[in-house]
């Protein structure tokens, strides 16, 4: 069965996962003539863009000076930010609020300090531990999912956030925390350590005397990319005849991430990505030492986005890989990240990524070779045996 996220939607709230690239524009520029006109064209530039500038700090100046009660001048500089993220007209560009930043930071990095548990509220507004992480701090103190948190350290609780807030901002190298289980009160010493999370789920499948391996990736965090080589390894010492490569649900996360695991499948000829910079092309290649020989499906659906779709365009044009499932959900731009002094994070467009082949995904999505819907029975009840896509694609490298 397709196994789940390792971070739950109400633990953490984040639409879109953002990866960011760097690079380096160096421009030429020719000699005579065309200098001059360059010149020309640069200071006329200047002048339009000075004007704005010039009347914009005026208006500052003006706001600042003559409102009639103090200004916070962090939500000032907060506000026009995003006045001007907004006037971009691209979905993607947008400010992002301090919780989706944090949430967003932690999945990406791939660990954190902490206590390893996963905490929602319930109906009658208690703070409820949803999922306990393997090898955890709260895993090892035996704390359960479905406990109730009563308190942390003598103090009650009412939000996730508030617990949150608390255990991430405490210097404290270990935790009292009362639980309410079976009807019981009973006080728990959790240590806080560094939370390794997972994004990478593997096992080999059998299939008509086929041995296939089978990698579901939830993310693409910085540490995901080693996992993704661990299972590989351990897959291949087990005699895989062929893989799937699972990234249903999958929202993105690191460039690095999925280059690494693409060198882990392709050669250092074979091109892995495009970008596209105000009409300059810059072709990316693998760092691998070989391509490998065994079939390969990558599964996707429509919310398959962002670095999801790199992988699977790549595999599809560069190792002939077959994809299985749902047209990818089509997003093609590279936002990078800018922090405020105030600490106020948005993100805007600055680029385009292009396949190996220069083929641009945005607004369309990665077309799938063999179409197939999950059905109603999967959602009702999952199982391997349910889930028609992955049984589609098993019978698929079965019969190769």
């Amino acid at each position: 069965m397709r196994k789940p996220k390792i971070e739950h939607k109400k633990a953490f709230t984040i639409k879109e996962v953002i990866f960011l690239i760097i690079t380096t524009c160096v421009v030429s520029l020719t000699m005579g003539l065309s200098i001059s006109l360059n010149n020309k064209v640069e200071k006329q530039e200047e002048t339009t863009q000075d004007k704005y500038l010039s009347e914009f700090i005026d208006n500052y100046n003006l706001i600042t000076d003559n409102y009639y009660e103090n200004i916070d001048k962090s939500k000032l500089l907060s506000g026009a930010i995003e006045g001007m993220v907004s006037a971009l007209g691209d979905t993607h560009s947008v400010t992002i609020d301090e919780d989706a930043t944090s949430n967003f930071n932690i999945r990406l990095t791939g660990s954190y300090s902490g206590l390893g548990v996963e905490i929602v509220n319930d109906d009658s507004n208690n703070i409820v531990v949803y999922q306990v992480l393997d090898d955890s701090p709260a895993k090892k103190a035996g704390i359960l999912a479905g406990d109730v948190i009563k308190s942390v350290d003598g103090t009650v609780y009412t939000t996730t956030k508030e617990l949150s807030s608390y255990v991430t901002n405490s210097t404290k190298a270990s935790f009292d925390i009362v639980i309410l289980r079976n009807a019981e009160n009973k006080t728990i010493k959790v240590n806080r350590d560094v939370v390794v999370l997972k994004s990478i789920y593997s096992e080999v499948m059998n299939k008509d005397d086929k041995k296939i391996g089978y990698i579901y990736i939830s993310l693409f965090a910085e540490n995901t990319a080693d996992q993704f080589v661990a299972a590989v390894e351990a897959l291949e010492k087990q005699n895989i005849d062929s893989l799937i490569i699972d990234v249903r649900d999958n929202s993105g996360g690191h460039l690095t991430s999925v280059v690494k695991m693409l060198s882990c499948l392709l050669d250092s000829k074979k091109v892995v990505y495009q970008i596209e910079s105000k009409g300059e092309k810059t072709k990316y290649y693998s760092t691998g030492d070989k391509t490998k020989k065994y079939p390969i499906v990558v599964l996707q659906n429509s919310n398959s986005a962002s670095a999801s779709e790199l992988l699977s365009a790549t595999l599809k044009e560069q190792y002939k890989a077959t994809i299985i499932g749902e047209t990818s959900y089509g997003k093609g731009t590279v936002q990078e990240l800018i922090t405020l002094s105030n600490g106020t994070e948005y993100k805007f467009t600055t680029k385009k990524w292009l396949t190996p082949k220069g083929n641009w995904i945005d607004g369309v999505g990665v077309i799938p070779d063999i179409q197939v819907q999950l059905e109603q029975a999967y959602k009702d009840s999952p199982s391997n045996d349910t889930d028609n896509q992955l049984q589609t694609a098993l019978n698929y490298l079965a019969n190769l």
